[in-house]
């Protein structure tokens, strides 16, 4: 009976340090936690280096269709990498008058499925390399693994890494990248 108890002890001692390693909680993103029980919009808003996107995002008219159901992939561009664009571009895809530009380049980072980058690296081995992931926006983007990280080349040639993957939420899941990925214009 003893034997017994202790194995059973074991066994729920092992299962406690099992369970949270496979269950990790999501990775913080601008000092700020991220809750899987929230979605991308009620997470995004407390990340620090995710200001520029947010008010892009509310000057696109995107509040709701991000707070949706979804599933979305969003590749979530830093505040560095918004300032890393030609002077003024910001400012002026902010404009009212540029609405529709503005909506484009932001759904250029949306994609409509949920793809943790197990999934999405998957997708660049089984493509030989590389693989091409369109957006909401219409654009076409190439995922490709470099030195262990994905990176992502926009149609000019512009290359993003994902800095931060597998931020999960509750209509899908946030990749935070290093540059803003811009359409064709």
């Amino acid at each position: 009976m003893i034997k017994s108890s202790l194995r059973m002890l074991a066994a729920v001692a092992a299962l406690s340090v099992a369970i949270p390693a496979a269950y990790a909680a999501n990775p913080e993103v601008g000092g700020a936690p991220m809750y899987e029980n929230k979605n991308i919009v009620e997470n995004a808003v407390n990340s620090k280096d995710h200001t520029t996107l947010v008010a892009a995002v509310k000057a696109a008219g995107l509040v709701e269709t991000l707070q949706g159901k979804g599933p979305f992939t969003v590749f979530a561009p830093t505040n560095e990498a918004f300032a890393a664009l030609p002077a003024g571009t910001v400012d002026n895809l902010l404009k009212p008058e540029n609405k529709e530009q503005l909506t484009k380049v932001l759904t250029c980072h949306v994609v409509g499925a949920e793809a943790m980058s197990s999934a999405v690296a998957k997708m660049i081995k089984d493509d030989g390399g590389k693989h091409a992931i369109k957006t909401l926006g219409g654009c076409t983007i190439t995922a490709e693994e470099k030195g262990g990280k994905i990176t992502l080349t926009d149609e000019n040639g512009g290359v993003a890494t994902v800095t931060i993957a597998d931020v999960k939420q509750s209509n899908g899941v946030i990749h935070v990248i290093d540059h803003v990925l811009l359409p064709k214009m």
